[in-house]
């Protein structure tokens, strides 16, 4: 039985230079990131400012244990 390694920087032969289905992977999965960090900023920036919050001036002195 063939004990299987983890490659090493010297082992993969497109280390260097992706090509083909390999790079449009790599760029399809940067430009999802981008976008959808793109996206949950803007929600952010949209909603973030909530105005129907409840104040609560009670705190939890002592959380009993079971």
């Amino acid at each position: 039985m063939k004990k299987e390694t983890e490659p090493t920087l010297h082992s993969i032969e497109d280390y260097d230079t992706l090509k083909g289905d390999k790079k449009k992977v790599v760029w399809i999965v940067i430009l999802v990131g981008l976008l959808l960090g793109a996206v949950l900023a803007g929600a952010k920036i949209y909603y973030g400012n909530v105005s129907d919050s409840l104040p609560t001036g009670d705190s939890i002195a002592k959380v009993p244990l079971k």
